[in-house]
């Protein structure tokens, strides 16, 4: 019998090429399946990008103090090799990270994966931690380890409750507040007056991971978290008519007092929702200059004066000075002109 033909060095080069260009294509694939891209779709609603600007994850690079890093952090904040940890399990410490980019975005969600964990039983550990979208930033105070009569939106996970004759109300608790700069925090009340809702939230000393996400959409604002282990959002506060003015900045607080936890952020990723909106609705669309909530009275702020640019200013100061010589010219004339009436009816 004939021994087969033995392949031409043409068909071994072409056989190894092909070998090659799948082993790569085999490769891409895996790649594309274990890593998350910058963008998904969910089937019936909007479009969701990563804005990595406003978004923090491992191994946090660009998180400093410096003017150059995209988050800065403030107090007790350390960085470690596995999440950001904003106060550790110690008295009267207060730590935060703030994103130093504000956020122009209409429509945005926010998913913020935190742990909150410590040494204390019971009722005693504390005091929680705060999420913030605020005009001002690296602002430390007592809300949360954050200023009071703040100016945006605050959320908390409370893990401590101040006011002993509550009853209803199970702790830790997530609530939500928005404020135009005109409100203090209720501390002894648990910031029950001014809140928008709130859920009991049992995220303490888990050993699955906790999430929880804030979305605002068309002015429609939403929080939903996933604390069961079971990667599924549960909602906890719906609230339509907010809102919120452009401009602002992202950022997470803790503080602890005579009581203590280790509160921990591990990752931070905010969302663009595209699509959400159609062109009526872009056109009746306006910015905001302070926070509100439809149907919410907040007392009321003005707007504070614009400032001046250097050609008003120098305006100003200009005809002040011709207003000054004319009344300086004016009122000689006229104590002349009395001088002499007094002259002739002394004669």
């Amino acid at each position: 019998m004939a021994a087969a033909a033995r392949p031409s060095w043409w068909q071994r080069l072409r056989l190894r090429a092909w070998v090659r260009d799948g082993a790569r294509l085999l490769l891409l694939l895996l790649l594309l399946g274990s890593v998350q891209g910058p963008w998904h779709v969910r089937a019936g609603q909007a479009v969701e990008y990563l804005k990595r600007e406003h978004s923090l994850s491992k191994p946090y690079q660009g998180v400093g103090t410096s003017s150059s890093s995209l988050w800065n952090l403030m107090g007790n904040a350390m960085v470690m090799t596995q999440y950001i940890r904003l106060t550790p399990d110690m008295q009267s410490k207060q730590g935060a990270l703030w994103n130093r980019v504000p956020c122009f975005l209409k429509d945005w969600e926010l998913q913020v994966h935190f742990k909150i964990h410590g040494q204390g039983k019971k009722n005693l550990h504390g005091d929680g931690l705060a999420i913030w979208y605020t005009k001002d930033r690296m602002q430390p105070g007592p809300v949360f380890g954050n200023m009071d009569k703040f100016v945006g939106l605050g959320v908390f996970v409370d893990t401590y409750p101040n006011e002993e004759k509550q009853q209803e109300r199970v702790f830790p608790y997530i609530s939500a507040m928005v404020n135009n700069g005109s409100l203090s925090y209720d501390h002894e009340r648990d910031g029950r007056p001014t809140e928008l809702g709130g859920c009991t939230a049992i995220v303490r000393n888990l050993r699955y991971d906790t999430f929880l996400v804030i979305r605002y959409v068309k002015r429609h604002l939403t929080i939903m978290m996933d604390i069961d282990g079971k990667h599924e959002w549960r909602d906890c506060i719906e609230m339509p008519g907010v809102r919120l003015p452009r401009g602002y900045y992202f950022g997470t607080s803790s503080i602890t007092g005579d009581l203590s936890d280790n509160h921990d952020v591990i990752s931070l990723k905010l969302f663009e929702l595209t699509g959400v909106r159609t062109p009526e609705e872009e056109k009746l669309h306006r910015d905001v200059f302070l926070p509100s909530v439809d149907n919410l009275k907040l007392p009321e702020m003005t707007e504070p004066p614009a400032p001046l640019s250097g050609l008003a200013l120098f305006l100003i100061v200009f005809f002040s000075l011709v207003f000054s010589v004319f009344a300086i010219v004016i009122g000689i004339i006229l104590y002349n002109k009395w001088q002499d009436q007094s002259r002739k009816r002394f004669y």
